[in-house]
């Protein structure tokens, strides 16, 4: 399982080891998230007022690549406390989530992705099992009428028709029955428990109850989920650490019919979506999957970040859809509780392209040949194939001309922005259109074309 997870980044589960679910509501979501395409994950915490990486520093065994930029004049225990006091100053006081929704529905996203716990164990709700949350006293926001950050930004989404997905990480490096300084290592952390489960079973077992207690919480509580989006794939039993996550899953269920599980990494029937990280598969993997990617250069807050053009996005989600799955984009919102200025630029741009074009990108499926050279392609059902010719850069040049490799019957083919219908022929190695019309200006993100074969 370590070798799965490098400098915190997960890799993904093997598609020829995915176990498709037999429960029919189950499958029937797995129809709707493939449809979707798009979401928003959002990394948020008290670690966003340092602006470093979300919860690894924490863990002395990952300290050579997690602590880079923060003082080492202070020992790792005092940093470790300091990290941990973090909560006393978190104070997101321009939190806004009917803004986030507007802005969110505004860019295309379809369904929302947030961290309602990271590995550091601090819960952005009203969590009943846990005092180190948002809603605590000793957090000044608690007085805020949005201090239940997770209730109100969800039904904010919902409101605007976006679905939810809950990010949950299975380690928790808060609670003293995951880490404790009282068993062998003593100060010195990694990412799995201070012990070997199987050796305190009873230790454990208080561990996997605090667990399936605050997965029951955020399911019975909050409002319908679509997803429960678990991290920290060290968690297993293969791995040693079994916390029985099928045994909640199924019980949630009952009362969540049909609610999507994707246990990432770890494989088995409650992964029921693959999660690449920062990276897109090279081929369509033939079954559900997400990559999550950076909209800047990180999960967490940056200051001063850099964001991903517009046009860089579409090129992305494009590339992905293409290859059947989905994209969940990135975005850490500040301190203050504000989304980063260049962040909101590019998601408004993103919208403005897929308020034209979404058309073919949502509710699609994977049409061969997939990718030809800038050339990608998406269909829906038997009635029509979009073809995606992309331009990476603004100075590219814009042909007259295109041959579409694309051998199926064809009967008419338009410009989907225009509706305007163009000449094409077809022979052997598939379709040229011709493009009438000078292009203005430099090359746009992309022209995108319909063609329809009913």
């Amino acid at each position: 399982m370590e070798a799965r997870i490098e400098q915190g980044v997960h890799n993904y589960s093997a598609a020829e080891d995915y176990v498709w679910p037999t429960d029919p509501e189950v499958r029937k979501k797995l129809e709707w998230f493939q449809d979707q395409k798009l979401a928003l994950m959002m990394h948020w915490g008290p670690y966003a007022q340092l602006g470093v990486v979300e919860s690894w520093a924490l863990s002395d065994a990952d300290a050579d690549w997690s602590r880079t930029g923060i003082d080492w004049g202070v020992n790792a225990q005092e940093f470790k406390q300091q990290y941990f006091g973090l909560n006393k100053t978190f104070n997101p006081v321009r939190f806004q989530p009917e803004q986030w929704a507007e802005l969110a529905a505004e860019a295309g996203i379809r369904y929302l992705v947030f961290t309602t716990k990271h590995h550091d164990g601090f819960c952005m709700w009203d969590s009943a099992y846990s005092d180190y949350k948002i809603t605590a006293e000793d957090c000044p926001y608690h007085t805020n009428r949005y201090a239940d950050i997770c209730g109100h930004l969800f039904e904010a989404f919902r409101k605007k028709g976006i679905g939810i997905a809950a990010y949950f990480s299975k380690a928790d490096w808060h609670n003293e029955h995951y880490w404790s300084s009282n068993y062998q290592r003593g100060d010195y952390m990694w990412r799995g428990p201070a012990y070997v489960p199987e050796e305190h079973p009873e230790e454990w077992e208080k561990f996997v109850q605090f667990t399936h207690n605050q997965i029951k919480e955020l399911a019975s509580q909050y409002g319908k989920l679509d997803v429960m989006w678990f991290d920290a794939g060290w968690v297993c039993e293969e791995a040693g650490q079994d916390i029985r996550l099928g045994e909640v899953i199924d019980q949630v269920r009952t009362w969540q019919p049909g609610m999507l599980c994707a246990d990432r990494t770890v494989g088995g029937p409650y992964e029921n979506y693959i999660t690449p990280e920062q990276c897109v598969p090279e081929e369509p993997l033939g079954v559900p999957w997400e990559s999550c990617i950076t909209l800047g250069t990180s999960f967490s807050f940056a200051y001063e970040d850099t964001y991903k053009s517009p046009r860089e996005v579409v090129c992305l989600l494009v590339d992905i859809v293409a290859k059947g799955g989905n994209l969940a984009i990135n975005v850490g919102p500040q301190p203050d509780g504000r989304l980063p200025r260049g962040a909101v630029t590019t998601l408004r741009g993103l919208g403005e392209w897929l308020a034209v074009y979404g058309e073919a990108i949502y509710g699609t499926r994977v049409c061969a040949p997939y990718k030809a050279g800038n050339l990608a392609f998406t269909r829906k059902g038997d009635k029509a194939v979009y073809v995606l010719e992309l331009f990476a850069h603004e100075t590219e040049k814009v042909p007259a001309v295109v041959t579409i490799p694309y051998l199926g019957a064809v009967h008419k083919i338009t410009l989907l922005d225009t509706g305007e219908e163009l000449p094409f022929t077809a022979d052997k190695a598939g379709i040229t259109v011709n493009v009438p019309g000078e292009q203005q200006g430099g090359a746009p993100i992309a022209r995108v074309y319909k063609l329809e074969t009913e």
